[in-house]
């Protein structure tokens, strides 16, 4: 492996050379989340056309108006730590792999015919036949490899597919290659290739450049369509935390539609619900009726069928405190208590009709008491009076 300064777009490139934005060496995190806010990178793709699994159109659009960073390193920062510190590691074991050369060119570079899309390519590849491809490495787990297949034919994720179709576009390279490693061996790695594709990008480079022009510099921030995860997570990390001083809004037409559904929803689930507890209630029993009879045993050996079963009822431990205990300890120990215990905020989401409030129609007697009638009351002695 090697790095280079000089760029990979070749005489070879009839029609565009990738224009240089910035060298990224040296750059400042900052700086350089700076720089990727200036256009849609990729993998902003996926999250734009509403098919990444980690983030909402929504979020894109906040974080390139700087508004809140699409780039969360909350709970999952050891993934992504992972994930940049085997970049190195990963490169090389598809160049020992392939017999490749890879080299890397350290820039941020832009589409000279569609300046909004922007690239940082993680590798290059010298081919055998003299031309250039890219190299996008990832990393996951063991439990993760089966979104790179479809039943025995191999296959790229949707989110990554988008993003390297996104590279060859703005580098005007027709191949990459995706490395992906799951494992702590050189073995335990996925290798997948992808040829451009003119139509398939046309019609990505039209919906990004909506994007852009209808979102990012109209400041018009993009409907919600994600999984509902998503958009509580993108909610969670534009607002923060709930305000309970906070004035009630009004919604809309449009959000009562959805209110609509919403309760139709949950009509729908209470009565799958219920089926569920039958059939819930029926295994606890048949469970209670198996568990008395192995007593204090934990495991059981049984023929279902003529086929061997073994029943297992081992016992599991965790730690924890009670909330008398709690109580107790922020009481003792109250500076303890604030460097340990943490509080997070969990909103619960509720739909139910308001009851309608009788009028009513307050007098006052000589005596400067006050007398409530409700209406029905003050018709009928209307019409005592009146009679």
């Amino acid at each position: 492996m090697s790095s280079a300064s000089t760029s990979v777009s070749e005489p070879r490139q009839k029609k565009y050379q990738a224009e240089v934005i910035v060298e990224t060496t040296g750059l400042t995190n900052e700086e350089w989340l700076a720089y990727r806010r200036t256009g849609i990178g990729g993998s902003d793709v996926a999250a734009i056309l509403g098919v990444s699994p980690f983030m909402t159109a929504r979020d894109i659009y906040y974080d390139k108006l700087n508004i809140v960073s699409a780039i969360d390193d909350g709970d999952n920062w050891v993934q992504k730590k992972i994930g940049h510190l085997l970049e190195d590691l990963v490169a090389e074991i598809f160049h020992r792999k392939t017999g490749y050369h890879i080299f890397q060119v350290k820039k941020m570079f832009r589409h000279p015919l569609h300046p909004f899309m922007i690239a940082d390519v993680d590798y290059f590849i010298d081919l055998p036949d003299g031309s250039i491809a890219i190299l996008e490495i990832k990393t996951t787990n063991h439990n993760a490899t089966g979104k790179w297949w479809n039943g025995d034919t191999p296959v790229i994720p949707l989110n990554y597919e988008l993003q390297t179709r996104h590279y060859m576009s703005v580098m005007n390279i027709n191949k990459v290659y995706i490395c992906c490693l799951y494992g702590n061996n050189d073995n335990e790695v996925i290798i997948r290739q992808l040829d451009r594709d003119p139509a398939y990008e046309s019609e990505m480079i039209a919906l990004e450049e909506y994007f852009w022009e209808n979102n990012i510099l109209a400041q018009n921030p993009p409907p919600y369509i994600e999984d509902g995860d998503l958009i509580l997570e993108s909610v969670r990390r534009h607002f923060g935390d709930a305000d309970p001083k906070a004035s009630a809004i009004t919604l809309n037409k449009h959000h009562s539609v959805q209110l609509a559904r919403y309760l139709e929803f949950q009509q729908q689930k209470n009565e799958l619900d219920k089926q569920v507890k039958m059939v819930d209630d029926q295994m606890k029993r048949v469970k209670g009726i198996i568990v008395a009879e192995m007593g204090t045993s934990c495991r059981a050996d049984c023929e279902i069928d003529g086929v061997p079963h073994v029943v297992t009822f081992n016992p599991s431990y965790r730690h924890g405190v009670e909330k008398n205990n709690l109580e107790r300890f922020k009481i003792q120990h109250p500076d303890l208590y604030d460097q340990f215990v943490t509080v997070t905020q969990s909103r619960r989401f509720y739909v139910k009709p308001v009851e309608k409030q009788t009028s009513t129609s307050v007098s006052t007697d000589s005596l400067g008491a006050t007398d409530s009638k409700t209406s029905s009351e003050i018709i009928t002695t209307a019409e005592k009076e009146s009679a």
